[in-house]
């Protein structure tokens, strides 16, 4: 088998997530839009005073979202001192972990994140703070483009676009046509996710929430589409990671506790099970 593409759960081959900043009162809003059009969003909190324990609850907990750290006074990781930098991170997560009584692994880099660094201070640096946090994930920014891949690095996950982007609705088309038929070379078949991200007070300063609803519209509702938060794509993909084969490829074994979804040549599409060994013909 010459390419074994991943797919989302139910085989489906594209999957869409959200990444909102800094837990200010306009995520109720942005929360409300969302959750009408069955799209999932990590929202990324300080150690917040702009929104209420039971606001969280409500209007994100309760509808499937992520929360994620954010520094708790989002501090640029790249630009302070290793301490400072671990204190920040940590000081959010078990400030977040405390208040919602759940396990909290995902993070967006504060302000200009990994982008600046100061001398001596390396990006393998920060990544190892993290592994060591216990931080499976971190998004960064600053790289708007169309390629739709997954990460191969999930401490440097650049999104797709900014919700202003001007080509946003260009990406969306390219997205929503990319063919996936028996036609296409085998090469081109690989998972497209669309990662959104931003700040909803942006919404509220521009007086443009109907850009958030027409987003939302071109992307919902697809059978193809798996609508889904930024830890559960890391989970699935790590899954996916996990899976063990034999020498010749034709052995697969799933130690993990998700069903794995995968494609081979010529669109053929395999499910693996928790603990089940599939043989390939």
């Amino acid at each position: 088998m010459s390419y074994r593409h991943l797919r989302f759960p139910e085989g489906r081959p594209q999957a869409v997530t959200l990444s909102y900043d800094d837990g200010v009162k306009a995520d109720i809003k942005l929360a409300s839009i969302i959750n009408k059009y069955g799209i999932k969003c990590t929202f990324n909190y300080n150690n917040f005073e702009r929104l209420t324990k039971e606001e969280v609850i409500e209007n994100v907990i309760s509808h499937g979202h992520e929360i994620a750290v954010h520094g708790a006074d989002h501090k640029a990781v790249g630009v302070v001192r290793p301490i400072d930098m671990i204190k920040d991170v940590l000081s959010c997560r078990t400030f977040l972990e405390s208040e919602f009584n759940m396990i909290i692994r995902g993070m967006a880099y504060p302000d200009s994140g990994i982008r600046a660094l100061m001398p001596g201070n390396t990006y393998e640096d920060i990544k190892r703070r993290l592994i060591d946090l216990d931080i499976a994930y971190a998004r960064t920014l600053g790289n708007d483009n169309n390629s739709f891949r997954l990460p191969a690095d999930f401490y440097a996950w650049e999104p797709t676009a900014h919700h202003k982007n001007p080509k946003m609705f260009e990406y969306i088309e390219e997205f929503l046509n990319a063919d996936y038929s028996e036609k296409v070379y085998s090469s081109k078949r690989y998972p497209r996710l669309f990662y959104i991200w931003g700040h909803s007070f942006e919404f509220e300063r521009d007086d443009n929430w109907e850009l958030l609803e027409k987003i939302c519209q071109k992307l919902s509702g697809k059978p193809n589409i798996w609508y889904a938060t930024n830890i559960e794509i890391y989970n699935y993909v790590k899954a996916f990671n996990s899976l063990e084969y034999s020498a010749d490829g034709k052995i697969i074994y799933n130690p993990t506790l998700y069903t794995v979804w995968f494609e081979g040549e010529n669109g053929t599409l395999y499910s693996v099970k928790p603990g089940e060994t599939v043989y390939l013909s």
